[in-house]
This record gives structure tokens, sequence and C-alpha cells, in this order.
């Protein structure tokens, strides 16, 4: 019953949590730019004004790909939501990904594919560390299944430091963020007008946000899951965690400057070896 209404409440309340965290975002970011920004339901306003212009599609298939990857987020994240395989669900989550790419190669527009060939580097950048940060759930509470490791006695983060440090570095590419903003942004300032969503515009474009929503709230649930434990305080300490990496995560945005493909590989992979791999190291010892 419990992962029912879990999975129901994902499913219902993920779009207005995201929707609300991009409103709080464009405030933040607003103020730290000495503007005074949007309004708060801003991003509400926004998909109402896409999903009442006229359906403009540039092939037949490209609205079927963005459903697809909009129901693979909403899978994947009711899979986290309901306790099950955290293996699953990132391999899922890499599934909607390749549909998000597909979405974007479907057309001619040279920006859109330029943008899906940046998407796949930045795929090959953070896909690494978020296996090890599975592996690293495993090999500290001996289990994958989500449900397992929130009824732990001690927080993962406990054994995984490291990992939960090179998660955070590689979250900025999901929620795209500066510096790793290389295949679209949500800010003008892209040499590729908005590289993969170029094409996208109408019911098509606020089915992509609503799904970036869904993702937004997935990857910090996986930041809670470092957290939680079987104390009941765990929870709004996680919850706290959540809101201050997404703070930290801001205010990096609008601190960089946005980096090139390379250095984005080349720094990912480097955070993945020193943290990810070493924390990994550690743990296997001490197993």
């Amino acid at each position: 019953m419990m992962q029912a209404l879990s999975v129901i409440g994902y499913l219902v309340l993920a779009p207005l949590a995201g929707g609300l965290l991009d409103g709080l975002d464009r405030i933040i970011s607003a103020r730290m730019q000495r503007r005074k920004g949007p309004p708060l339901l801003q991003p509400f306003y926004d998909l109402g004004k896409l999903f009442s212009k006229q359906m403009i599609a540039v092939n037949n298939v490209q609205m079927l790909l963005n459903l697809s990857y909009l129901v693979f987020l909403a899978i994947a994240g009711s899979m986290l939501f309901a306790g099950k395989d955290i293996l699953m669900c990132l391999f899922i989550l890499s599934t909607a990904d390749m549909f998000l790419i597909m979405a974007a190669s479907s057309d001619s527009s040279p920006y859109a594919n330029l943008g899906a060939g940046r998407e796949m580097i930045q795929m090959m950048a953070y896909e690494p560390l978020t296996l090890l940060v599975a592996v690293g759930f495993y090999l500290s509470t001996g289990s994958f299944q989500v449900s397992d490791i929130m009824a732990s006695p001690v927080s993962a983060v406990m054994y995984m430091p490291g990992m939960l440090l090179g998660f955070m570095f590689t979250a900025a590419i999901k929620f795209r963020k500066s510096p790793f903003d290389l295949s679209t942004s949500h800010h003008a300032h892209q040499e590729m007008v908005k590289g993969l969503t170029t094409e996208m515009s109408g019911p098509t474009l606020a089915i992509m946000n609503i799904a970036e929503y869904y993702e937004m709230i997935l990857i910090l649930g996986i930041f809670c899951l470092f957290i939680l434990n079987e104390n009941w305080w765990s929870w709004p300490l996680a919850i706290g965690v959540c809101l201050l990496t997404y703070f930290l995560e801001i205010l990096w945005d609008n601190a960089c400057a946005r980096l090139k493909w390379k250095t984005l590989l080349y720094s990912c992979w480097f955070v993945t070896l020193l943290f990810g791999g070493v924390n990994l190291l550690i743990l296997m010892l001490l197993k």
C-alpha cells in the first residue's frame, strides 16, 4: 500500500515540486545577478502558454520520442520512490536520455544535432560515476533495493562521502547548470541557440520541460538516499541536504562559465577516479 502511495505521490507531485524548484531557481539566480526576476509560478505560466500553442512538429516521431523520454523518467522515478532496485532505476534513466537524444537527432537542424552529440558526450562523462554510486550503495548496505538502503542503521554517506561529493559534481550535468550546460541550457547564453531543444516548440517543448521536472526530483531523491536511515530524524536532514545541494548548484551555475566538451569529459572522469574510485577501493577493503 505504501509503495503504491509513494508511486502515485511521485507521479502527481514531482512536476509540481520540480516547477516550484525551477521558479525558486529563477528567483535566486535573479537576486544573484541583482535583478528582480520572475514570479515563483512562472514555470507553470510558461507550461500553460506552451500547451496553448498550435502543435507543430518537424516530423512524425519527435513527439513520440519526447513522450517516451517522459514515460521512462516517470518509470525510473516510480521505481526509486517505490523502494525498488536502484541499479535498474539508473539503467532506465539512461534509456530515457537515449530517447531525448533520438528526439533531437530526428530533425535536420544542425543545432539540434550538435546538441544531441554533446548530450552523448555528457552521458559518457557522468554515467561511470552514476554506476559507481549504485555499487557503493550495495557495498555499504548489502543490497541494491532502495527500501533496504533506507532501513540501514547508518546512513550510506558514512561509507560513501567521496561518491556523494562526486555525485554533486556531476549532478550539474543533469540539472543543466553551468559549467556543464553544453547540450542545451535554461539560459540565453548558448552558442547553439537552444541545442537539442532548438526545434522543439509548443506542447512538444512543454512535455520536455515536465520530463526534466521528473528527472530533477529523481536526482534529488538519490541525494536523499545518501542520508536516509532507519531513524526518523534522517528524513528532515535528507531534505535539508537536498535543498542545500540544489542551492550550491544554482550558485555554481551563476559563478561559472560554460566549459568546452573536452574539459567536461576530463574533469568528470578525474572526479570519478579520484572520489568514486578511491571511495570504492576503501569500501572493498572494509567489507
